[in-house]
């Protein structure tokens, strides 16, 4: 990227444009204070923290409001706070993890349901590649919680202390998506 530098005598008669070459390092050090500051200004928090850069990505493409923080819902649709997940692998899918271990599965489905995945009622699950988004897919929350609770079932039952991180963690994988999902873009 050029930078073109006018200036002009004092008179202002005679201007000479010289351009300013920036090298790759230097342009990417100017993008990224650039994009830093556009979300500082629009209230979107740190783009670079976590996914964070996608799920603004995603709520400007889907029409979503971005969420004022970053626990809890991603952005906010039509109707209320919704789920983000991406991936920039070769298939689309949503990996949930960091799910806090409940004492009793009773408490550990109640948790799940209401505090956790079930009270975003829109799920959306998008593949990136190249920086660009390949496709989004949407599924409501009672569909992710049909897929899901039997699998943190699984790993309730099977215990999570011998982990290095107890919590659990589950996905929803392309063949899931595809069949129960609708595909936005």
């Amino acid at each position: 990227m050029a930078h073109t530098l006018v200036i002009v005598d004092k008179i202002g008669y005679n201007s000479i444009s010289y351009k300013m070459i920036m090298t790759p390092e230097e342009k990417y050090r100017d993008l990224y204070e650039q994009m830093y500051d556009l979300c500082e200004e629009q209230g979107w928090g740190d783009p670079f923290s976590y996914a964070r850069s996608r799920e603004i990505y995603m709520a400007g493409l889907l029409g979503h409001k971005v969420a004022d923080d970053y626990s809890g819902e991603d952005a906010i649709d039509e109707n209320g706070g919704c789920e983000y997940k991406s991936t920039i692998g070769k298939s689309v899918n949503g990996t949930y993890n960091g799910i806090s271990v409940q004492d009793t599965w009773e408490l550990q489905e109640k948790y799940i349901v209401e505090d956790k995945i079930g009270k975003y009622q829109n799920h959306y699950y998008a593949r990136f590649k190249g920086g660009k988004v390949e496709e989004v897919w949407k599924l409501g929350c009672n569909v992710v919680l049909d897929l899901l609770l039997p699998k943190i079932k699984k790993q309730f039952d099977e215990g999570t202390s011998h982990k290095k991180d107890p919590r659990i963690g589950v996905s929803i994988g392309q063949k899931e998506i595809e069949s129960y999902g609708q595909r936005i873009r």
